[in-house]
């Protein structure tokens, strides 16, 4: 007796290495491992902890599974881990309250694409987002980057609005909070299920998971899995997929596996429609949108300071009031210094670090983005290009354009980049 179990043993042990051995580890680990393995009258009976995750292996793993337990003579069927199964076998991770709940769910919004105002280089992103909204779309993740202000957040809000789909949505910050909360409260499977039992899954600032190495090997598991299960997935940053920084090469080539859209910042027109929607006199609106910083959010602010304004004081808001309200909001003209620390926050790099010593990848590329976009957006000399970041001589910055204009031939992306930065400095 103790020879044969002995020997059934050993062969559950060398049918989880084969199943290993056909699938990514990260999956693996995530869906097999955690698995209770059994052998029942020639078939391999493998016990998941929920009917989600039962559900889920059987969808996406149930040919892998099936050729594996083909080797060894056996059929495989995934079943329900029962109580009786939990309480005699110990699993490593397996968590023992099955309910979840994020600390802060997001509200489904209710929010038309009308609400999103477009410009012409923005058609496309818009495009883009209806068709996923729609269920139609061919491409998964859906990659969405642009300057803070811009209208990301705005646009995943109108596809949650537009779609009959079920949605889990989480800002990057939300998401590994509740991933930690979910470690330490030992309910990670329900966390995982939480997370995949949707039709479209978004997260908003996907930068927030920069160096958490732990909660992006989840997320980007969880990226996998979601576009294998024919689910959509939408993300947000403020940096095309290559230009994130703290993301290791594997991660940047999966975010930006589907489709990568940038969403410029408002122009004149697109302020002024904003202002005007809002209820702001069309001349003033004209005189404003010319003379406000391209961001969607100061916007917002400009416009409920109009609404309190005309609340609280009983009158209208002419050009003279707006002046005057707006003093300290409305744009001087750009300094060098400004337009590398606005580049800063665009590029996902902090002012220090492009001005210090540091030689990473990702800060090398955007010191030398920041040194052409100051040659084609101002009139100063190199030399004075290479002091604005860091105290770089001639040679440097004459190299850093050139290598940058040997990039923008292959990489549109970078090139699409770089001529928004120089129109924002102009």
């Amino acid at each position: 007796m103790q020879a044969a179990a002995k020997n059934q043993m050993t062969n559950l042990e060398t049918i989880k290495g084969a199943i290993a051995a056909k699938i990514d580890s990260a999956a693996f680990t995530s869906w097999i491992a955690p698995l209770t393995f059994d052998i029942n009258d020639n078939t391999l009976v493998l016990g998941a902890q929920n009917q989600f995750s039962a559900d889920f292996i059987n969808s996406v793993h149930a040919g892998t599974l099936a050729d594996v337990a083909a080797d060894f003579g056996l059929t495989v069927k995934v079943v329900v881990r029962n109580a009786v199964t939990r309480k005699a076998a110990s699993i490593a991770n397996d968590n023992n309250a099955q309910a979840y709940a994020p600390m802060a769910a997001v509200q489904s919004a209710n929010v038309a694409f009308d609400a999103f105002v477009a410009c012409a280089d923005n058609e496309f992103v818009l495009s883009a987002c209806k068709k996923i909204a729609a269920g139609a779309a061919t491409f998964s993740p859906l990659f969405i980057y642009g300057a803070a202000g811009c209208g990301k957040t705005l646009l995943t809000e109108c596809m949650m609005g537009a779609t009959n789909a079920r949605v889990v949505k989480m800002t990057g910050a939300q998401f590994v909070s509740e991933f930690t909360r979910s470690l330490k409260e030992h309910n990670i499977f329900a966390f995982k299920d939480f997370c995949r039992k949707c039709d479209m899954f978004i997260l908003d600032d996907v930068q927030a998971l920069s160096g958490k190495k732990a909660s992006t090997e989840e997320f980007l598991q969880l990226v996998v899995d979601l576009r294998n299960a024919g689910k959509n997935v939408v993300l947000t940053a403020n940096a095309a997929p290559n230009n994130l920084t703290g993301f290791d090469r594997h991660a940047q080539g999966l975010l930006a596996s589907g489709l990568v859209v940038d969403v410029v910042v408002p122009n004149a027109h697109v302020k002024s429609v904003m202002l005007k929607r809002a209820g702001v006199k069309s001349d003033v609106a004209d005189a404003l949108a010319k003379r406000i910083a391209n961001d969607g959010h100061q916007i917002a602010g400009i416009v409920n300071k109009f609404k309190a304004y005309a609340e609280l004081m009983g009158c209208g808001v002419d050009m003279d009031v707006a002046q005057r309200l707006l003093a300290d909001t409305l744009n001087t003209q750009k300094t060098p210094v400004a337009m590398v620390r606005d580049m800063c926050e665009k590029l996902a790099v902090s002012y220090d670090a492009v001005c210090g010593n540091g030689r990473s990848r990702a800060l090398v590329l955007a010191r030398q983005i920041m040194m052409v976009v100051l040659k084609e957006a101002t009139q100063l000399s190199l030399s004075e290009i290479g002091n604005f970041v860091g105290g770089r001589d001639h040679a440097t910055v004459l190299y850093a354009i050139k290598q940058i204009e040997k990039q923008k031939q292959v990489d549109l992306v970078l090139a699409a980049q770089i001529q928004q930065l120089v129109s924002e400095c102009k």
